[in-house]
């Protein structure tokens, strides 16, 4: 059967039927038993499946990682959870230097299946330290998986697999997807990391979209739509194993690509796409790449600098425009109507 579910009441759900399966699979985090769950993510799983399988844990993430590593090793499947990507870079060492290596070290004969959830984006003001997007950071890494679902349907779907996955895998979520409802069966089902998923059939434009960026792209189609553009959106969904199939096939269809990030822009992950394009398809490139992201430098806290600092749907449509010699309307980058900050849209019902 399928229902409509919030992205947290998919997330919630795939976790509770991950560990109804297999008592291997166990929930620790901060604020994981919390009155809020978590962004309701883990909402009533305590309550569930007892203290020793869902519990808080103090704030000592780089030690708490170890911990959950070493329950990988001999045969747990750890869901960790961090309330910002932010607090993992305490745990550094244990992700990078540890769980992504341990299996290379050791010939393959040890597995560390482990998920980090991680949130990311923006919200409620939380200015430099409390609203970054690694996601670069750590696909970087060799031994790790990234995955970032947009879709409720896709985040069940990519948990599930990422806890059933022999490899570290790190989930992240931007906080903006939260509230949005989609198609969610109710069955156990899997979406395979590393497939990326057309969201919008086109033909004159690929735009590549990352977590919240693939909708605001399919709002930029919409927008090049009125002005004669056929776009095709493309959702990576996972990063790290990479779709590089899916993202040549839409360039050597269109010919034209632009590429919008939830991160900066110097050594990311648009830099990546736009490499692999270049290097792989240059041949059916009729323009030069593009791509948008967040300026170079860390995030404001206030609103008034916020509003210049991440990039919308206008911002994407524009960067078509211009790769296709159109002239760009300066009414693409005024801010939604009924919107406030820290909100996409008037229609926003975010967890705050």
């Amino acid at each position: 059967m399928t229902r409509e579910l919030k992205f947290s009441e998919a997330l919630l759900e795939a976790q509770d039927q991950c560990m109804a399966a297999d008592p291997a699979v166990y929930i620790m985090g901060l604020g994981v038993p919390d009155p809020t769950g978590i962004f309701g993510t883990t909402l009533g799983l305590q309550e569930k499946y007892g203290v020793n399988r869902v519990f808080d844990m103090p704030l000592a993430e780089n030690a708490m990682t170890g911990v959950a590593i070493g329950s990988a090793l001999v045969g747990m499947r750890p869901v960790m959870t961090h309330q910002r990507v932010d607090f993992a870079t305490v745990a550094m060492e244990q992700i990078i230097n540890q769980a992504a290596k341990w299996h290379y070290m050791f010939d393959g004969q040890v597995n560390v299946p482990l998920v980090i959830r991680m949130i990311i984006g923006r919200g409620w003001g939380q200015g430099p330290q409390h609203s970054q997007s690694l996601q670069a950071m750590f696909a970087h890494v060799p031994g790790l998986k990234v995955v970032m679902p947009t879709t409720a349907y896709d985040a069940k779907g990519l948990l599930i697999s990422a806890i059933e996955d022999n490899n570290p895998v790190v989930m992240l979520e931007h906080r903006w997807l939260y509230g949005i409802t989609d198609k969610v069966p109710e069955e156990f089902y899997r979406v395979p990391l590393g497939k990326a998923h057309i969201m919008r059939e086109g033909t004159d434009v690929t735009i590549v979209g990352l977590s919240y960026m693939s909708l605001e792209s399919l709002r930029a189609a919409e927008l090049l739509a009125e002005r004669g553009i056929n776009a095709e959106v493309l959702d990576l969904r996972s990063l790290r194993p990479l779709d590089e199939d899916a993202i040549l096939t839409s360039v050597r269809k269109t010919g034209n690509l632009v590429m919008a990030d939830t991160a900066h822009k110097m050594f990311g992950a648009s830099a990546e796409i736009l490499a692999l394009a270049t290097e792989k398809a240059f041949d059916a490139l009729k323009s030069p790449p593009r791509r948008v992201t967040l300026p170079d430098h860390p995030a404001p806290t206030s609103p008034a600098l916020a509003d210049d600092f991440y990039p919308r749907a206008g911002h994407i449509a524009a960067e078509v425009l211009r790769q296709l010699g159109r002239d760009v309307d300066d009414a693409l980058f005024l801010p939604p109507e009924g919107r406030h900050h820290d909100q996409p849209d008037s229609s926003f019902k975010g967890p705050f």
